[in-house]
């Protein structure tokens, strides 16, 4: 089973893990990690390292993260770029790409990155409205 890392800038990973209990229920390891506006990338790091260690040591993991660029995208990617053979980062989370997620966890994470990229584009819907 692939483990997973959901992080952002403010608690925006702690509330999307949270919708996702309420609509999938608890998952086995998942965490959430948070960059908070008092905090710098040593204290990211940190945090990174301690979801990391709640998993074992052989797990794939793959890192959804909310911005491609930011802090939390950074040194998420440090970790990744140590870590190919079993790590991969996905930037743009939201709910729908989450959900997925779980339901491929059984897949090699080099698989499953390109269909939760598609998974992701195709949560973003618009609602049309005609006139009567």
């Amino acid at each position: 089973m692939i483990a997973i890392v959901v992080a952002s800038h403010g608690k925006f990973s702690e509330g999307v893990l949270q919708s996702s209990r309420m609509i999938f229920g608890d998952q086995e390891k998942v965490q959430a990690v948070t960059f908070m506006p008092n905090e710098g990338p040593d204290d990211l790091t940190k945090k990174f390292k301690d979801a990391l260690a709640t998993f074992d040591k052989d797990d794939q993991v793959l890192f959804l993260i909310d911005l491609f660029g930011g802090s939390p995208f950074n040194v998420a990617s440090r970790i990744v770029a140590e870590n190919l053979d079993k790590y991969a980062l996905i930037t743009g989370l939201n709910l729908p790409m989450l959900l997925e997620a779980y339901t491929v966890r059984d897949k090699p994470v080099s698989e499953i990155v390109s269909h939760l990229e598609e998974t992701a584009r195709a949560g973003v819907k618009h609602l049309e409205l005609t006139a009567f």
